[in-house]
């Protein structure tokens, strides 16, 4: 039956090429204005690590004082300051925490011709690698012992060691950096989550990717510098200061419990630094975030890109509007075919179905227009500066929604045609021929 019904809907809309035409377009221009920007919010909106995120969570303080222009508002967005991030740390409440901030270095190659270059990488503690799921080529992370005594080692990048030394295979090698030389002990895949997740508010969050990694202690005792957010409200340029907050701190809790008994170590942390005249603010103002909160309080998303999604649907919903139109009036023009049918015996509910597999049909066609005019919005996007830009190509979930939208869409479009087609008293409609 389902067969016969197709073959109808085929037939149907070969009849009438133009109102076809102009019907599959609009539902192409709408599913693809609609799913360029909905990819785009997909790509943007995406889980950084999968699996993992669920148990990681980024520890909000308040240290700064109440008189000036310090407000925050109810979005954080401040670091924590080295006195508060080592007393995190050294609680070690977590199953893994870590401290960490960004650097960007000049990197001296030991072979003669290459050029020197500037490189970003991260000055972090030692749990930064378990927690975050990096992947080891070779050797490993440094100790503790190294991690206290700002030992002079670093952990690099595959495509970083292969741009130094023309291979991955480089423990053991000397990399001079910033003005001093580092002794490489690990190799890492490249690793990149989208969006960036850990960094610096001020930094890119979908472009770029750290090509080397050493401890917290050796970037502070070598005076390495910070290429992120460093905000202060005395003695700024001592990166130990308690009133200097520039790094950022994650933690990994295992179970809800581990969850709340943290909220209420910070919680507790705060209060005692309010007591002992240090904070200003309540303690209510120490919050814990999960990852995806995180992002969403630092607004990862701009608000122009969510504004030109909303923008799309409402599109969207005006060629649904018109497709609604142009199907009554189809489906109409057609009632002397339906009338006889209903007199031969065929029920409500069978018209109804027939209609609703050519809405599908149409919808399927549209869905394959939608998907040529997304890829080309999608590359319009790509052209744009945004370092998000790159990101914007749809994977085959998006694809298989693209086609399943359009069709649900012309489906649900078709419902009303298809019902006042089917409700036509065949009697009046055979009389009137």
């Amino acid at each position: 039956m389902f067969g016969y019904y197709f073959d109808l809907a085929w037939r149907s809309l070969k009849r009438t090429p133009i109102l076809t035409g102009l019907m599959v377009l609009a539902i192409g221009l709408g599913i693809g204005a609609s799913m360029t920007m909905l990819t785009v919010l997909h790509v943007m909106d995406a889980d950084p690590l999968p699996g993992r995120s669920a148990h990681l969570f980024r520890p909000y303080l308040d240290p700064v004082p109440l008189r000036g222009n310090w407000g925050l508002g109810p979005d954080p967005s401040i670091n924590l300051t080295w006195p508060d991030a080592m007393a995190l740390l050294h609680a070690r409440k977590g199953r893994y925490q870590a401290a960490m901030a960004g650097t960007s270095l000049v990197v001296t190659p030991a072979q003669d011709g290459v050029r020197p270059f500037t490189a970003d990488g991260r000055t972090t503690t030692r749990d930064f690698f378990a927690m975050f799921g990096l992947q080891f080529i070779e050797g490993a992370a440094w100790s503790a012992a190294q991690d206290d005594d700002a030992a002079a080692v670093v952990v690099v990048a595959r495509s970083f060691a292969q741009r130094l030394f023309g291979t991955a295979q480089v423990v053991g090698q000397v990399v001079s950096m910033g003005g001093h030389e580092f002794r490489v002990i690990g190799v890492v895949e490249d690793w990149a989550p989208r969006p960036m997740f850990y960094v610096d508010a001020s930094a890119k969050r979908y472009a770029g990717a750290d090509a080397f990694f050493m401890p917290l202690s050796t970037g502070v005792s070598l005076n390495l510098g910070t290429n992120g957010n460093q905000s202060g409200w005395a003695d700024y340029n001592n990166l130990r200061s308690p009133t200097v907050t520039w790094l950022q701190f994650w933690v990994e809790l295992d179970t809800p419990a581990a969850v709340a008994d943290y909220r209420r170590f910070l919680h507790d942390y705060a209060a005692s630094q309010k007591a002992a005249g240090r904070f200003q603010r309540p303690a209510s103002t120490a919050r814990l975030y999960g990852l995806m909160g995180w992002l969403g309080v630092q607004h990862i998303v701009p608000g122009d890109v969510s504004m030109q999604a909303g923008l799309a649907l409402v599109f969207f919903g005006v060629c649904l509007l018109n497709v609604v139109a142009l199907l009554l009036a189809k489906y109409l023009r057609r009632s002397g075919e339906v009338s006889v049918r209903r007199a031969l015996g065929a029920r409500r509910r069978n018209i109804f179905v027939q209609f609703s597999i050519e809405s599908a049909l149409i919808g399927l066609l549209g869905g394959a227009v939608g998907l040529a005019v997304a890829e080309l919005g999608l590359w319009s996007v790509r052209q744009r500066p945004d370092d998000y830009a790159h990101l914007a190509r749809m994977d085959l979930p998006m694809l298989a929604t693209a086609l399943v939208a359009s069709v649900i869409a012309s489906v649900v479009a078709g419902v009303l045609p298809a019902w006042r087609a089917a409700s036509m008293t065949p009697a009046m409609q055979l009389k009137s021929q």
